[in-house]
């Protein structure tokens, strides 16, 4: 189930539960919270700090998402950018307020395990733009998508072209996932996913194709592509091949050779991920796959 949807006027938090950044950088994400979306927004203290690579210690990061998951005045938190952090913070935080008072969490590539999370602790939440890319025009659909959803003016589907790859199919299951290597990394730890029944996205950036090959094939050999409903295949942007050695496969050729020999429907080329066309996808609803030979389609139920 989705948590309640936002009104103009609500109070949402954001906090940087991963890598650093410079503050000024979200002064386009804090104006359309803020003046465009009419919402009261406060600040954690995790978007001043730095540690290294990350926007102050994990016991800081760790601390402002409990602050605002206990809360039960903030509807959202919103994740301010991802990079790398979140995977060291996960474990430690405590849901019991999140489950009493349910509210949106919303982010994408690294904090993809933060969404597994909730997941498996019965909550849904959003795969989407985060207030960092908010002021980029190029990202305005993206932006505008994400908007329906925590308003309560979400579609009933999207729609997408056909892609040579695509088999076709229609499977019915709760919609998981995101970035490919927050998923492979979270293998037997307590954000792994059951992939049993459910519609798997994956999505990522800057990996070698090797990399990508050798985290399908991780995924294959434990079991968690043998029995799924249905498989979305995001962008893959940035994806690297060695010159010395070519793979001789592009991404998405290396994902169909992983899923060879099972019968479920698979949709390449869906417009979410490291682009600036992000579609907010809902991340444990109930969604329908339906993939046929010239269109494919996400039903949200």
């Amino acid at each position: 189930m989705l948590p309640p949807f936002l009104r103009p006027g609500d109070t949402v938090a954001i906090v940087a539960p991963a890598s650093w950044f410079p503050y000024s950088e979200l002064a386009d994400g804090l104006h359309i919270l803020r003046n465009v979306w009419h919402l009261n927004v406060v600040e954690g203290d995790s978007l001043h700090a730095i540690k290294g690579p990350f926007a102050g210690s994990d016991d800081l990061r760790r601390a402002d998402l409990q602050r605002f998951f206990d809360d039960p005045a903030i509807r959202a938190v919103f994740a301010a950018r991802g990079g790398y952090g979140c995977y060291r913070i996960a474990d430690d935080l405590n849901l019991s307020g999140l489950q009493a008072n349910p509210k949106w969490l919303v982010g994408f590539s690294d904090v993809t395990v933060l969404l597994s999370l909730l997941y498996n602790h019965g909550l849904a939440s959003l795969h989407g733009l985060m207030p960092r890319q908010f002021g980029d025009p190029d990202r305005a659909d993206a932006l505008e998508s994400l908007r329906q959803w925590l308003f309560g003016e979400s579609p009933t589907h999207y729609t997408v072209s056909a892609h040579p790859l695509n088999r076709s199919g229609r499977a019915q299951g709760h919609l998981i996932g995101g970035n490919l290597t927050m998923l492979s990394n979270s293998i037997d730890t307590p954000t792994d996913l059951d992939f049993n029944g459910k519609i798997l996205f994956i999505e990522d950036i800057d990996e070698t194709l090797f990399s990508l090959d050798r985290m399908m094939t991780q995924l294959r050999r434990a079991g968690r592509l043998a029995r799924l409903a249905g498989l979305v295949v995001g962008q893959f942007t940035d994806m690297r091949g060695n010159l010395s050695l070519p793979f001789g496969k592009d991404s998405y050729e290396i994902i169909a050779d992983a899923v060879v020999g099972y019968d479920y429907p698979v949709l390449f080329d869906f417009p979410a991920g490291h682009v600036n066309y992000n579609l907010a996808l809902p991340i444990g609803q109930t969604v329908e796959l339906a993939v046929q030979k010239k269109t494919g389609r996400i039903n949200f139920i």
